[in-house]
């Protein structure tokens, strides 16, 4: 388990299921990622996010974080 802070929901407030994808129009996430977000831990957490970021670049949606390599932290 993760030492890290409760993550937030990615939710943007652009909340509509889109007819093709089933992906909400403004997180991305699927309906059972929506529904579970709140009972999953951080790293099933993290797994999401790290599938958004996916969704997100597969549709030309990046941001500069995005783009930035991520380093994890080493345990003590």
């Amino acid at each position: 388990m993760s030492n890290l802070p409760e993550i937030p929901s990615p939710c943007t407030g652009v909340c509509k299921i889109e007819d093709g994808s089933q992906l909400c129009g403004g997180c991305l996430r699927t309906r059972d990622e929506i529904r579970n977000w709140r009972k999953s831990s951080n790293d099933d957490r993290l797994l999401v996010l790290q599938e958004l970021k996916k969704r997100r670049m597969a549709r030309g949606k990046v941001s500069e974080s995005d783009l930035k390599p991520r380093r994890r932290r080493r345990s003590a």
